[in-house]
């Protein structure tokens, strides 16, 4: 029976059993349940948890709240009504409001404890589901390591094998090569023997042919000689004949000369020898033609000598040329018979060497053989370890399924821990909004080199409990520490988009219709100015002001497909020695100019003034109508070349005046007809110094007495507001009764307290949280919106409600509609529920907007790395609704659309789908947007 006690879900206190007809609901649902159709199932629906609380006794409430407190449950639809729940009173009925304000507190209070109780409940779950998931991946792992190791065995031997096949086949293919190469050079060989034979044949036949021309040659050379021989003879005869001759010639002479000797007798004896004369002239007559033969013969003999003569030198040639080739044959023979003795010899070893390799090759044919067994055996033993490691895969792949479900169940209750962190900030901020309290951020600066000592021990630590992570900072100051904590602390490591992300609801609250109030406050020197203003040159170190303006901005676009249009005006100005001074004032000189005249710096003199509904004015002061972010950028390059800034010792730029921003936003709605006028400030006080660190003399001693003073005077106006005094003096500086609106009056305000980690700065930082501590816990007015609606929605199907219903509750439902909107980052609107998917197609049907869908999901990482992508395309189509729906929240939507894989994107036109893309190929989906975007202009064309 104990058993089905405890098994059994706890009663909640505000359920009443006074009706025995009324059917028990359950109470098991959890948190993150969005469907409501178990209460059809389970009979009559669950009645309102305000009507509940209504029907129960006051007394029984107060009387079980120590008691049921650990053991009551609440579903989302209760936490949901509990906090849209109104008060119902009457209009003077103080009492009432009174006790009704204590009854709803005290849900409230009962609702965080047990929020609180399911938060450890999900902790402890989160620890055992961490240990056993560890288990898992040390057994997983232990298991991989034995897998590891086996395999690396089986590896191990298998390449062992297939390096002994390699070699083996390597030694069988060198062999075969061997082989083939000496068959190759045996195949030559005997063709090299069988051509040096052919060549030997003919060589003989040449020689016979050359023997027989030597022949020929040494007959032809004997005739030669017989030849010259008898030229030579002939030449000793013709010689002898010419020498024969030459006598006769001189005998000739001789006998000549007796003749003259004889003619001169002769003439003498000329009468008596005429006759004799006559014959003897007839005598000579005939030795002058024998002597002209003999030289004509002679002159023959001469050429045919020298005929001989060349015929026997043609001969000597002949016979020299027939010699040296004779002498060139036998070289050749003598060669022939050498290299054909070396070929024989040669073909002997090649025959050797054949038989030799024949024996070689059949020995390796039966290694071969035994290779070719040993190798079938090692295969057998691979198929063996294959199988064995197929097991070991198996067995893995069972262990990597348990740990996948494990990390699935972790992730799941990591969302559940995240949804939940979520419901607590709500309620946080609501409780917050309920008590008016001014909410605190606190932000450290990283140390920089400037700082003097960075060895010593850090003054500045975050707690890491559960209840003050990311809230929590403890200062140590002379060995004792002063913890703090705050709605949030980012430590010297966040990033200005991450303090950004933090106010970005705060900057829409703006947007929506609500007075906003953020401002900086810490010592000199304590990052201040770089929080709110940041690096404009560097896009990831803007700060505040910039990034809120981007917001502001890129938000209003996103809802002018809904019909918003806005006109914003921007006003700068900052307090410098209690002195107002315009910072748009176009006859303004430089901010590095401070001996410039107190009071009129562009000749007129700036008042404060507060109207009935707690808006602040300035007199004269210049304001501008701004409409894009590059005029917001060049105004406060302006403010900031024209802001006083002076060095000291504790800072080179130090910021000697209060900076305060100014965006008045006015909005109206051309389908409603609903107007909102919101403000933003955006301030950056000076810092805070004392005169014996900062150094200040002469005109920079009197701004840090101004600066002093007026830092003073905030902290009285929040000592006053804390203790909740009837005068809060808020006249005693310029700054408070500028900021009287945001720390009194009914804005949304948040003081981002900056801190040093600077060991020297340990005072100044003490007493920063300490002011900080005091704000947070001051309770200013209720933040109310100014709307103003001059007629009701003409279209019913976007609230779900009649015309009546929609007269009396117009401005609730718009103000739901802007909370929703409150979700828009940039031109995407994020859906996280069925009612805000059908109410934003249902607008883009009746405006005739087309709708480009992105459905992802927290866990699937291809989808949620689509993000950046899909913003960056929703920043270049202005006519296109672009909507960003996680799938865990609308798995009806989901369902309805067949969406069964992320990421997915969907094109929708009049309420119907026209397109679906599943991917996350950036280029393809881009292509695929612009055809979509492109045949619809074309049609509406």
């Amino acid at each position: 029976m104990a058993s089905r006690n405890q098994n059994r879900a706890p009663r909640s206190p505000f359920t009443k059993k006074s009706s025995a007809d009324e059917v028990p609901v359950d109470k098991r649902r959890r948190i993150e349940t969005r469907k409501t159709d178990a209460q059809g199932s389970m009979g009559r629906p669950r009645p309102p948890l305000s009507v509940r609380q209504e029907a129960a006794p006051t007394s029984d409430i107060g009387s079980t709240e120590g008691s049921e407190c650990a053991s009551v449950e609440f579903t989302k639809e209760e936490v949901e009504a509990l906090l849209n729940e109104k008060l119902k009173v009457k209009k003077f009925d103080h009492k009432g409001k009174a006790d009704q304000l204590a009854d709803y507190t005290k849900r409230l209070k009962l609702c965080i404890k047990w929020f609180q109780q399911v938060e450890e409940g999900h902790i402890l779950e989160e620890e055992k589901l961490r240990n056993a998931l560890s288990s898992a991946e040390q057994k997983c792992m232990d298991t991989e390591v034995e897998m590891k190791n086996k395999v690396d065995e089986l590896n191990a031997v298998s390449s062992k094998l297939r390096e002994d096949i390699a070699t083996l086949e390597k030694k069988v293919a060198k062999e075969e090569s061997e082989k083939l190469d000496a068959i190759t050079s045996h195949r030559r060989e005997k063709e090299a023997r069988d051509s040096a034979e052919k060549l030997q044949d003919s060589l003989s036949v040449e020689l016979e042919k050359v023997r027989e021309e030597k022949l020929v040659a040494e007959q032809r050379v004997a005739s030669s000689e017989d030849l010259y021989n008898r030229a030579q003879e002939y030449n000793k005869s013709l010689q002898q004949y010419n020498s024969k001759l030459q006598s006769d010639l001189e005998t000739t002479t001789e006998s000549l000369k007796r003749v003259e000797d004889e003619k001169r007798t002769v003439v003498e004896t000329l009468s008596n020898s005429r006759g004799h004369n006559k014959a003897l002239q007839d005598q000579l007559t005939s030795l002058k033609a024998s002597l002209d033969d003999a030289l004509k013969q002679k002159e023959s003999l001469v050429n045919e000598l020298k005929c001989l003569r060349g015929e026997l030198q043609q001969v000597r040639d002949d016979r020299v040329r027939h010699v040296r080739e004779i002498q060139d044959l036998k070289d050749e023979v003598v060669k022939y018979k050498e290299y054909t003795g070396k070929s024989c010899a040669e073909l002997d070893t090649l025959t050797r060497k054949s038989k030799a390799v024949e024996e070689r090759c059949s020995s390796q044919r039966m290694q071969i053989d035994t290779l070719k067994h040993e190798l079938e055996a090692a295969n057998e033993k691979l198929k063996m370890a294959d199988l064995s490691v197929s097991e070991t895969r198996t067995e893995f792949e069972e262990n990597k399924r348990i740990v996948r479900e494990l990390q699935d169940r972790l992730a799941e209750a990591e969302l559940q821990i995240l949804e939940g962190e979520n419901l607590r900030k709500k309620l946080h901020n609501t409780i917050l909004e309920l008590k008016g309290n001014i909410r605190v951020f606190c932000r450290v600066r990283p140390l920089l080199p400037d700082d003097g000592n960075t060895t010593e021990a850090p003054v500045i630590s975050y707690p890491t409990s559960t209840e003050t992570l990311g809230r929590g900072i403890d200062l140590v100051q002379s060995g004792q520490k002063y913890p703090f904590t705050f709605d949030k602390v980012f430590h010297h490591e966040t990033s200005q988009q991450d303090v950004f992300v933090e106010i970005s609801q705060l900057v829409q609250s703006a947007l929506d219709g609500y007075k906003v109030c953020i401002f900086a406050y810490g010592q000199t020197g304590s990052g201040k100015t770089y929080t709110m203003m940041g690096r404009p040159d560097a896009p990831e170190q803007k700060g505040l002001i910039p990034r809120s303006l981007e917001q502001i901005f890129q938000a209003s676009q996103s809802l002018q497909a809904q019909g918003w249009k806005y006109r914003m005006q921007a006003s700068m100005l900052e307090i410098y020695n209690e002195n107002i001074r315009d910072l748009l004032c176009t006859s303004r000189s430089s901010g590095a100019d401070l001996s410039r005249t107190e009071n009129g710096v562009c000749g007129k003199q700036y008042t404060i003034k507060h109207d009935a509904n707690g808006n602040t004015h300035v007199s004269d002061l210049t304001i501008v109508d701004v409409c894009s972010i590059k005029e917001i950028s060049s105004l406060l390059q302006q403010a900031g070349n024209s802001r006083s800034v002076g060095k000291t010792q504790m800072n080179e730029q130090s910021s000697r005046s209060h900076f305060v921003f100014t965006l008045r936003i006015s909005g109206m709605n051309e389908n409603t007809e609903q107007q909102v006028q919101g403000v933003l400030n955006l301030i950056d006080l000076a810092g805070s110094e004392r005169l014996s660190r900062s150094g200040a003399t002469g005109e920079r001693l009197k701004e840090t007495q101004a600066i002093n003073k007026s830092l003073s005077s905030l902290s009285d106006v929040i000592f006053s507001l804390a203790k909740k005094e009837d005068h809060v003096p808020f006249r005693n500086s310029k700054l408070t009764y500028l900021l009287q609106p945001c720390l009194g009056g009914d804005s949304k305000t948040l003081m981002v307290v900056n801190i040093s980690p600077d060991a020297s700065s340990v005072g100044e930082s003490l007493c920063s949280l300490r002011f900080a501590a005091r704000v947070n816990a001051c309770e200013i007015g209720i933040p109310r919106r100014q709307t103003t609606t001059t007629r009701p929605p003409s279209d019913s199907r976007l609230t779900g409600q009649s015309a009546s219903e929609e007269t009396e509750e117009g401005n609730t439902e718009m103000d739901t509609q802007v909370q929703e909107a409150q979700a828009i980052k940039a031109r995407v609107i994020k859906v996280d529920s069925v009612e805000t998917w059908d109410l934003y197609v249902t607008q883009a049907t009746n405006q005739g907007c087309p709708i480009v869908a992105h459905f992802t999901a927290s866990w699937c990482m291809p989808s949620v790395a689509m993000n950046p992508f899909f913003e960056e395309l929703a920043s270049s189509y202005s006519d296109v609704l672009f909507l960003a729906v996680d799938v865990d929240d609308v798995k009806e939507v989901a369902t309805r659309l067949e969406i069964k894989a992320m990421p997915t994107f969907l094109v929708m036109r009049e309420g119907a789908l026209v397109d679906k893309l599943v991917g996350a190929n950036p280029e393809e989906i881009r292509k695929w947007i612009e055809g979509f975007v492109q045949s619809i202009r074309v049609s509406v064309a």
